[in-house]
């Protein structure tokens, strides 16, 4: 029994190395190339100042309503009223007399309808009343420059050397940096 026992652990590890598979590393340089040596590490930030571009906003349009006050003009247009009334005097002395009469009668039909219409015309607004409304009035206003960031100089120390470097974010105390060494010649 002390045998089999024996020789089941001297086997174990034998079945345990054949058991579990076998992973292969991360691959090599290609044949003929130089491995790059490259590590990481990390330096103390001594100074950040930010860079600022300025720009101008475009400009807004503010409206506001107007209380506005204006005053109808006396009287109106009175060549309107003075032709419909000519138009409608003439018709009417037309259908008085005949003959040369009735011509006549157009013609003073025609000059009365005239001024008529040109009275009645100008005392339409005559007594020149005064309107109140309110009127939207916009004009565009100038809105101002502003600032945003767009990124930042850093300068920090690794292993005793002082860098400065321009970067698209504010790292803080300390900054991570990778450290690529290859030979020279």
């Amino acid at each position: 029994m002390r045998v089999v026992i024996a020789v089941l652990l001297a086997l174990s590890p034998l079945a345990l190395a054949t058991a579990q598979p076998h992973y292969p590393g991360p691959p090599g340089p290609p044949p003929g190339a130089v491995a790059e040596s490259v590590t990481y590490g990390y330096a103390d930030v001594l100074r950040v100042n930010p860079i600022y571009e300025q720009f101008r906003n475009p400009p807004r349009e503010e409206c506001y309503d107007q209380p506005v006050r204006y005053r109808a003009p006396p009287g109106g247009n009175p060549a309107g009223g003075t032709v419909i009334g000519a138009i409608i005097g003439g018709v009417l002395g037309n259908q008085v007399g005949s003959g040369s009469g009735r011509t006549a009668a157009t013609v003073a039909g025609a000059a009365i309808g005239g001024a008529v219409g040109n009275n009645v015309d100008r005392n339409n607004n005559s007594d020149g009343r005064t309107y109140e409304s309110v009127e939207r009035q916009c004009h565009p206003v100038d809105s101002g420059y502003q600032q945003r960031v767009i990124g930042y100089d850093v300068e920090y120390r690794y292993r005793g050397e002082v860098y400065m470097s321009r970067l698209q974010f504010d790292p803080g105390d300390r900054l991570r940096v990778r450290v690529s060494v290859t030979p020279e010649g």
